[in-house]
């Protein structure tokens, strides 16, 4: 019986010494196993330092009461006099669940802990081999393996070893076990194995010696025939002894499993034989192999089998591993393998994830292994598969900067520490940090945290994730900035040979031109030079996340020398944190953002700006614009100020395009692209007309004073009225006036005519700007008609002489500079034209399809492709715009919703009112979304207007990048074009053509 007061100072003691459930740990402690050691302090110490007390005690007693008869007494006595023991055992017990399990099922394989000599404490390969050597069968190998286990994670729990030693153990170990699992293989099926020579070669982590606790080990098998005996015979002999292997070590038995064995590196994944010989697997590596497959070949070891043959394999292998840097399609690969690819993990989980998670173990890993395929071709001390080993070497060459290797070795042992412990307690293969505080408890409490042991772990573990997350880019750049500005005396660099090599490797055509852009960004001791070295590491990664490299690393080093004087230049880069991205985003997404920003520098400032990237509304610009205007001294300075407002608003638009459809690192790529296209037509048309009010202000000011003998307004049509502008869209206009009281009609339209024609001369004054173009082609008779014409013409001609085309024309009219009145009566006037009461004749809906036909085999230009060609292509925007008028003109008068300029409106307003179905409509709109963008697209890339697709690789490489496809994914871009256009023509030929 418990004295009163008793239990209450155990309870306090259990508590302070960790326990989290004192009460079911005092239980435990008054079990009977445990009643020749229960008062011992030095046990109850020894439990409170585990990972996990309540876990330690439970695993304890269960081990004690599975004890044979007359052994307890050894094991209690051993583990209060022997510390070692005592700290290995009840280490492994506090810290894995599945141990403490397999312990109570062998209950005497505790005493493979009690040895503590020299080489116990670091076994290699051959004690591994020796402690399997008794295991026959599958069954036998699990319990052999998990003692051997067992060993490992004493000896990594209690310090006597580090993560890496750990890691190499577990190498070895499975190593050993592979080996044993051939020899089991061999002596069921010794004709097979008499047949055939076979060797296993690890990839992976078990190829590096860097293995996890619970991992797939990954394998390739090559085979050949035993002297005199048949190859295809031999190979068949050999798939067989492979595969038993495979299952040996991965089929679940009474004593669970070891771990997977994967063979899906080998030659042509699932899809290619098991086995191949040596000359088979060099055919296809010399032939087919990609990219990712030799970074996955710097890991080969041969670790079991015929000896020879993998010698033989690793020596054929290892120069074509060290040549794939000269591959021709090295560059495109790593640009793929660059992107980080996290759509598989679950949103949830992402930022649990230890290994794909961003600054998760994959960051080192990848970023060693590409610099050791950049740089091993001429350096061997690089040739290795262990990642710390080659991050080693990396810095010692000066390949990576010795202040940054050694941050990211830091933060990849405790990445692989947190691994290792997580899945060490449950022997389960999982990457993620657990959730559950008791978990995490225990986490940090393995890992040496033990005053706020979770608080601690997030800390530790977000810090080092930071790093990697930091210097993951940093690492393949900072090193080619200490190559050009060469500051520490003594500091072993890049040569410039190596520093070419790096930026080829990373995409940069011109490596050569790029380090002397380098070199003239970074040199020097002065404050600007030292900002620039901080800043380029990350953009140099940014620009060669683009199509064009070379083009973002030029242009930024041409905005850098224009403003490289002034104090806010180089400050806003460096502490804004969205501004350097989005201006690398912006100078490598083609010519024409970077041309306005070479002749506006001053507006990279936009750029920093939280609102600085949102289009202003058509107000805001027309008074700016006006503004400047009037305070000009004569016309053409006064265009001037005009041009320098659009160029400025026309950066600010291409720059919103852009950053919204790449996205940035906080802020991901814009979804509805249907959004992006309508914020650049609203805010290029916006511009478009208050630059066009502008011009007509300073053409009345400059021959007419403040008043125009006429009143005079501006009628956007076409894309111009519709607010659907592209980048490099003509302003479709009609020109109408209304002489002033008691001026005679003949003086009025000389002074209209005077101010058209002072318009078109100021805006066609020679300029680098993209050009503005007035075309009023679409007026009555075209161009045999007269320029400009009265309300009351327009009425008379429109009533006698108006075609149906013109009618159709009509429907995107809408005002856009001049005197509003007039313009509001001259859509009064033809309102009744474009939404005829009671719809179109059958004659007029006949003449629509004849005139859109016509088109068609006319005027699409000779040698276009016809399913590439965004405007008058099959199922572009011709297509989808002529069926959307021809709804609109047959039932506008009806559906108030369907008097819109704008395509998509009119097409949201058909589907509402139940004129197309929603299948159709979303194809329809899907389509001309596409068509447009790619125009766009255009523009932004070759800075000059295009309605097809580019022939230049970069440009059409660059075109997709803007629509949201990868690099080397054009191909998928065009077939996309194709399908998305074609399911388009058939709605048409379906809706306007009534086929």
């Amino acid at each position: 019986m418990t004295v009163p007061g008793r239990r209450s100072s155990t309870f306090i003691r259990l508590l302070r010494s960790g326990f989290t459930d004192p009460s079911a740990a005092a239980r435990l402690l008054d079990a009977d196993a445990l009643a020749a050691v229960r008062t011992d302090p030095v046990l109850l110490d020894a439990l409170g330092a585990t990972a996990d007390p309540d876990l330690a005690l439970l695993g304890l007693v269960r081990l004690a009461e599975a004890q044979p008869d007359g052994e307890l007494p050894g094991l209690l006595d051993t583990l209060v006099s022997a510390k070692p023991l005592r700290d290995r055992l009840l280490g492994v017990l506090g810290a894995s669940e599945a141990l403490g399990d397999h312990l109570a099922r062998h209950p005497r394989d505790w005493l493979g802990l009690v040895t503590y000599e020299a080489a116990d404490l670091h076994p290699g390969l051959p004690e591994f081999e020796r402690g399997l050597a008794d295991a026959h069968d599958p069954v036998g190998l699990r319990v052999a393996y998990r003692r051997c286990l067992l060993s490992i994670a004493a000896r990594d729990v209690c310090g006597t070893i580090d993560v890496a030693q750990t890691a190499a153990e577990l190498a070895d170990l499975a190593t050993a076990t592979l080996r044993a699992a051939l020899r089991i293989a061999s002596a069921a099926a010794p004709e097979d194995a008499a047949l055939c020579r076979l060797a296993v070669i690890a990839m992976g982590k078990c190829g590096g010696n860097e293995l996890n606790y619970v991992s797939d080990v990954d394998v390739i098998f090559v085979g050949d025939a035993a002297p005199g005996a048949d190859e295809g015979k031999a190979l068949q002999a050999a798939t067989r002894l492979a595969s038993h292997l495979m299952r040996i070590c991965s089929e679940t038995t009474v004593e669970g499993t070891i771990w997977p064995v994967d063979a899906n590196l080998r030659p042509e994944g699932r899809n290619g034989p098991l086995v191949r010989t040596l000359a088979s697997h060099l055919a296809y590596y010399q032939r087919w192999a990609k990219t990712w497959e030799f970074q996955a070949l710097l890991k080969a070891r041969a670790v079991a089998g015929d000896e020879a043959l993998g010698a033989e394999y690793i020596a054929a292998i290892s120069p074509l591993v060290w040549q794939a840097a000269e591959r021709e399609n090295f560059v495109a690969d790593v640009q793929k393998m660059r992107r980080r690819v996290v759509d598989n993990i679950p949103a949830a989980q992402v930022d649990r994830e230890l290994k794909l998670g961003p600054g998760g173990l994959r960051d080192v890993e990848f970023a060693v292994q590409l610099l050791q395929l950049v740089h091993g071709r001429s350096d061997a001390t690089l040739h290795s598969g262990t990642t710390l080993d080659a991050l080693h070497a990396l810095a010692a060459g000066g390949y990576v900067g010795r202040a940054d290797a050694a941050q990211l070795h830091d933060a990849y042992r405790f990445l692989r520490a947190m691994e290792h412990r997580i899945q060490l307690y449950r022997l389960r293969r999982t990457h993620l940090v657990p959730e559950d505080e008791s978990d995490l408890r225990r986490l940090g409490r393995s890992l040496g945290l033990r005053t706020e042991p979770v608080a601690e772990l997030n800390k530790a573990w977000r810090r080092h994730a930071s790093v990697v997350r930091r210097l993951h880019e940093k690492l393949f750049y900072r090193p080619l900035l200490d190559a050009v500005a060469q500051l520490t005396p003594g500091e072993t660099r890049l040569s410039p040979r190596a520093a070419g090599q790096r930026l080829e490797a990373l995409g940069y055509a011109d490596p050569a031109s790029a380090l002397r852009h380098l070199e003239a960004l970074a040199s020097g001791v002065t404050r600007k030079a030292a900002i620039q070295r901080t800043l380029l590491p990350v953009m140099l990664g940014w620009f060669a996340d683009s199509a064009d490299p070379d083009a973002g690393l030029l242009n930024f080093r041409k905005v850098s020398d224009a403003l490289g004087k002034t104090p806010w230049y180089l400050r806003l880069l460096r502490d804004e944190g969205a501004a350097a991205e989005n201006l690398a985003r912006v100078l490598s997404a083609g010519r024409l953002a970077p041309d306005l920003l070479m002749r506006a520098p001053e507006a990279v400032a936009l750029l920093g700006d939280p609102e600085g990237l949102q289009p202003r509304t058509h107000e805001a610009l027309e008074q700016e614009v006006l503004a400047a205007v009037g305070r000009a001294e004569n016309p053409e300075a006064a265009v001037a100020a005009a041009r320098g407002v659009r160029r400025r608003e026309l950066f600010r638009t291409t720059a919103a395009d852009i950053i919204g459809s790449y996205g940035t690192e906080d802020n991901p790529a814009e979804e509805d692209h249907g959004a992006l296209v309508d914020r650049v037509g609203g805010a290029v048309s916006d511009l478009t007309a208050a630059t066009v009010a502008g011009a007509l202000r300073a053409a009345v000011h400059s021959h007419y004073g403040d008043t125009l003998p006429t009143r005079f307004a501006v009628i956007g049509v076409g894309r111009f009225g519709g607010h659907e502008l592209g980048y490099g869209s003509d302003a479709d206009v009609l020109f109408v006036h209304e002489p002033r009281g008691g001026v005679d009609e003949q003086e009025a339209a000389k002074a209209a005519q005077t101010v058209i024609a002072e318009m078109r001369r100021l805006l066609q004054l020679p300029t680098t700007d993209p050009p503005l173009l007035i075309d009023a082609d679409l007026r009555p008779e075209g161009r045999s008609g007269p320029l400009v014409r009265t309300l009351a013409s327009y009425a008379a001609y429109y009533r006698r002489w108006s075609l149906t085309w013109e009618s159709q024309a009509l429907l995107r009219a809408e005002p856009v500079a001049g005197d509003a009145d007039i313009g509001a009566r001259f859509i009064e006037l033809i309102d009744p034209l474009r939404y005829p009461m009671e719809g179109l004749r059958e004659d007029a809906v006949r003449e629509i399809r004849r005139l859109k036909a016509r088109m068609e085999s006319e005027r699409l230009p000779r040698g276009a492709d016809p399913t590439l060609h965004t405007k008058l292509g099959r199922g572009g925007l011709s297509d989808v715009e002529w069926t959307v008028q021809l709804i609109q003109m047959r039932h506008a008068w009806a559906e108030p919703g369907l008097r819109t300029t704008r395509t998509r409106e009119a097409l949201a307003a058909a589907h509402a009112a139940g004129l197309i179905p929603t299948e159709e409509a979303q194809i329809l709109d899907e389509a001309w979304v596409l068509a447009t963008r790619v125009r766009n697209a255009v523009m932004l890339v070759r800075g000059r207007a295009g309605d097809t697709f580019p022939t230049e690789a970069r440009e059409l490489a660059a075109v997709g990048r803007y629509l949201g496809y990868a690099e080397g994914t054009v191909g998928e871009l065009l077939d996309d074009y194709r399908r998305i256009t074609r399911r388009a023509r058939a709605v048409v030929d379906e809706l306007f053509y009534g086929a």
